[in-house]
């Protein structure tokens, strides 16, 4: 199974749910209970993270650049549905954008009615 690994500001991030509730509780100090995903602010910790889910048996993938992983719904419209699979999640001008834990959780967001931000070139 493949998590991504997002570098999000100051920050690196990654959204999973593990049934395998042992690892749940290595991972329980990174774990951000108010987001509801795994940080760290140290790229020192990032690979001890990225190594301990290697020894499980996870592909870990540093992502640095989310363009491919971003979607946005105009402000006002509901959007629990996307959140639930979003690793981060801010406000642009008349937009919600979201930060999709993979590419087909941002795919499935778009059948809901997301739409691809411009990019930013």
């Amino acid at each position: 199974m493949l998590i991504n690994l997002f570098k999000i500001g100051s920050i690196w991030a990654f959204k999973y749910f593990f049934e395998d509730k042992s690892l749940f509780r290595e991972l329980a100090d990174y774990y951000n209970r108010s987001n509801y995903r795994f940080e760290t602010h140290s790229v020192e910790d990032r690979d001890k993270l990225k190594a301990l889910l290697e020894s499980r048996g996870f592909e870990v993938q540093i992502v640095e650049d989310t363009s491919d992983f971003l979607v946005r719904i105009p402000k006002k419209q509901k959007y629990a549905s996307i959140l639930k699979n979003s690793v981060e999640n801010w406000l642009e001008a008349d937009w919600r954008v979201f930060l999709m834990k993979d590419k087909a959780s941002a795919e499935l967001a778009e059948l809901e009615g997301a739409e691809r931000p411009p990019s930013k070139k």
